[in-house]
């Protein structure tokens, strides 16, 4: 790999990037027939934001099957989506070892308005799988000035009239779904019911199931956000329908399910701690196909781990699934018939005993306003051994909310569930809340009504397809060479290729094709950077027009729906709770700028892109004595002599290398710089030159620049040289910590800062500790301190602490 990058992270340690490598290594060659698919997750340092914060993000790749870090893709897109479906900000995050971390600010500049945006993350091999492995998370932006001086205005609202029309509209709606997938005359079933208003929001409903005679067979009632389920047996020549109740509304009536009369159903319950599955049928099928053998087929993520063939001899039956072969989260049992045709099918969940301690810890439960508090994190098994993972830490000001229980997307229901089901679900952390003891029979509920997504396995190409998106290692620059008048190929043409960017500079060079194509791979480099490129025949003479590929990747197809922000309690407590802080401590609003008065004389740029030069020349009055650039560089650059119609250095026999604002030139770009454009020209000569541009610059380097206001007049008139600014890896900012020493009294937004700390690389040392300091504000609040990752060895973890500052 050519690589032109460095950047370091703190809190990375090697030993777990080691055990990374390893695992992934160890799971590659025990089962080749995983699919090679990758899980993103994005932990941000919050989900409500307000104009003018930082969004800050840690991503997290893992391989589908077993969610181990998966080291497959270097490169991440993570896009902002405005409320009106359009990308406002992409960053290309770098990934080692499957981790990365960046941020966005949510500035007026930005073009950032209040509303809901999309956070969507995916790599350029995901683009193989579609839409449903692509990150994607709602956040609230909110102008908590705008909301408080127009309070009857909801932000990024669709239309009154619309709202009213939605309201006079009763769309409430009721779905049912039997267990299995169908009600088998005579056979007791298992019902699984979700209603939601018009907006997919959960509702909380009673109802009664009535037969074709208009008979009540039996009743039902949600048990959490609108979903519960019921049992009923279907008789022979019935159909079935539900009248639901709704809250201030009428009646709805919904058909169920039409009655098939043979058929196999397949079942799942937890007895005494074992997971069971049934086969069930009716006596009618029995009748018409005896001893029938049907085929068990249990998957996690397209990958078979259990099949076991059964003889239908009666009604119902059953065995014990494995459970130390069943990973953890979502698994997809089908029964087939011997042609291998889906009878019947259902979606499970296991959970198991992980042998892992992970303790978030506080050393005070209550600080006093800018006091320094202390966080550890303890990573261990049960036993007390150190057990290595990858944590970024989010502590926030909860301004105004006291309620501890936090249900949104966090890193487990994401892993574990989120990706693996059809649709949005409603707070999906609740079913990760240990403290919640109905959070699997509510899951249960979720699992037979919310569907599954095993068509996405079903798709996934094989190894032998044809792969249109490749896993990108690093930057790949294209392009192709053809006659300067004519399409034809020049073949065999040296291209070089110079990248230059504040802090590094690097050579390249390969050879085109027998098309004339080149190509530069896997290259590593940080911001906006200065592209040189040229093109030189065998003789080394500069020929032929390059014909440069787009370096940008045009992004996935946005599918966002504007959505208004949700002012509910929570939301309108916390916006009002931001506003008194901001005008109590004197914040002002992000698109107004303090008044600021500039005196002085304008300085001229002193720039110097190769350490100190020999020698240098500032422009001066004299410039207009000279009638060409080398007359110029010949009196202004000791040391320099006449040459051919250019210029060298006495100490060598050839001219150097000139150097036009940093980028390689041709000497006929030198001869059309106009003199009245030039702000300085430096001399380097010896192993300082040799030092930036190796051995292409033995014989010293003129280094030339241009000013500012000269605009585009050294616009490339030469077909045999390309210069161009590429935007490489997004270079993530380093959360600001104020220390109270240093800051200015004047910073007010730090010191009532929302996001009071965040740290996305917290990696557990050798002892399974680690340790983060910080000061909170002076604002007197209750803070929630969020810790998520991923352990070494697959397993998603979450954990939240909370304290109060107060006097």
């Amino acid at each position: 790999m050519l690589k032109f990058f460095t950047q370091k992270k703190k809190y990375r340690f090697v030993d777990f990037l080691l055990l990374i490598a390893v695992c992934s290594c160890l799971q590659a060659q025990d089962n080749k027939t995983i699919p090679e698919i990758e899980k993103i997750y994005l932990h941000t340092d919050n989900s409500r934001y307000f104009i003018g914060d930082d969004l800050y993000y840690k991503a997290y790749t893992v391989r589908a099957y077993n969610n181990l870090l998966f080291d497959n893709s270097n490169i991440l897109y993570v896009e902002l989506i405005s409320s009106d479906a359009k990308i406002i900000a992409r960053n290309k995050t770098n990934l080692e070892m499957g981790l990365g971390n960046g941020d966005f600010h949510l500035s007026d500049s930005l073009g950032v308005k209040p509303g809901v945006y999309q956070l969507r993350a995916y790599t350029n091999w995901n683009r193989n799988f579609g839409e449903d492995l692509v990150f994607k998370k709602n956040i609230e932006i909110i102008d908590v000035f705008e909301a408080h001086s127009k309070p009857n205005k909801t932000q990024n609202s669709i239309s009154d009239v619309k709202i009213t029309e939605i309201s006079k509209q009763n769309n409430f709606k009721v779905d049912f779904f039997p267990e299995g997938g169908s009600l088998l005359q005579n056979v007791a079933s298992v019902v699984g019911f979700k209603a939601v208003d018009a907006k997919g929001n959960p509702i909380n409903v009673t109802g009664e199931i009535f037969d074709s005679n208009n008979e009540l067979v039996t009743s039902f009632s949600s048990t959490h956000d609108g979903m519960g389920k019921f049992q009923i047996i279907p008789i022979a020549g019935k159909n079935y329908y539900a009248k639901t109740k709704f809250p201030d509304r009428p009646e709805l009536r919904t058909e169920l399910p039409q009655v098939t009369k043979s058929g196999y159903l397949l079942s799942y319950r937890v007895l005494r701690g074992k997971s069971i599955i049934s086969i069930i049928t009716n006596e009618e099928t029995l009748l018409q196909s005896p001893n029938t053998v049907l085929a068990v087929v249990c998957k996690a993520k397209g990958i078979t781990y259990f099949e076991s063939p059964q003889t239908v001899i009666q009604t119902v039956v059953s065995f014990e699934l494995p459970k130390d072969i069943t990973p953890e989260g979502i698994s997809h049992i089908t029964l087939y018939d011997s042609n291998s045709k889906p009878l019947s099918e259902r979606l499970i969940y296991i959970e198991k005993d992980q042998d892992l301690d992970v303790q978030l810890l506080t050393d005070k439960t209550s600080y006093q306003p800018n006091e320094e508090a202390a966080i550890n994190v303890i990573s261990k098994s049960k036993a007390g051994v150190a057990k290595s993972a990858s944590f970024s830490l989010s502590v926030t000001d909860m301004n105004g909310v006291t309620e501890e229980k936090d249900f949104g997307t966090n890193i487990s229901s994401y892993f574990l569930m989120e990706s693996d089901i059809r649709g949005k679900v409603h707070n999906p952390g609740y079913y990760f809340d240990a403290a919640n003891l109905k959070r699997l029979d509510h899951l249960e509920n979720l699992l037979l009504t919310q569907g599954w997504r095993d068509f996405v396995w079903k798709t996934t190409p094989k190894s032998t397809d044809n792969i249109k998106y490749t896993a990108e290692k690093g930057f790949t620059i294209t392009g192709r060479v053809k006659q300067l008048f004519g399409s034809k190929a020049k073949v065999n043409q040296r291209i070089g290729m110079v990248l230059m960017n504040k802090k590094h500079m690097n050579n390249f060079k390969t050879f085109t094709d027998s098309t004339g194509s080149f190509k530069f791979e896997n290259i590593m480099f940080s911001g906006k950077t200065k592209m040189s490129l040229n093109s030189r025949n065998e003789k080394g003479k500069y020929t032929g027009e390059i014909i440069v590929d787009s370096f940008e990747r045009s992004p996935m197809t946005v599918d966002f729906k504007n959505e208004p922000i949700n002012w509910d309690e929570p939301t309108k407590l916390i916006a009002e709770n931001v506003f008194k802080k901001y005008t109590a401590f004197g914040v002002k609003p992000e698109n107004i700028l303090d008044e600021v008065s500039i005196t002085g004389k304008k300085k001229s740029r002193s720039i110097s892109y190769f350490g100190i030069p020999d020698a240098s020349y500032t422009v001066d009055k004299d410039i207009s004595l000279f009638t060409n650039i080398y007359e110029l560089i010949q009196q202004k650059i000791s040391g320099v002599v006449s040459f051919d119609d250019t210029v060298r250095f006495t100490r060598y026999e050839a001219p150097p290398l000139f150097i036009i604002n940093g980028m390689t030139a041709f000497k006929e770009e030198v001869d059309a710089i106009y003199l009245a454009d030039i702000e300085k020209i430096d001399a380097i000569k010896g192993s300082q030159a040799k030092l930036y541009f190796g051995d292409e610059s033995s014989n010293g380097i003129i280094a030339i620049y241009t000013k500012p206001s000269s605009g585009n007049r050294l616009k490339n008139e030469y077909s045999h040289s390309i210069q161009q600014e590429v935007d490489g890896f997004y270079m993530a900012r380093v959360f600001y910590s104020p220390d109270l020493e240093k800051i200015s009294s004047e910073d007010t937004k730090s010191a009532v800062r929302n996001t009071l700390y965040w740290n996305p690389y917290v990696h557990p040392d050798k002892a399974g500790n680690a340790n983060v300091n910080y000061y909170n504000t002076k604002v007197e609040t209750k803070i929630k301190v969020a810790l998520e990752g991923i352990t070494g060895s697959g397993i998603p973890i979450v954990r939240n602490a909370y304290y109060s500052i107060k006097k």
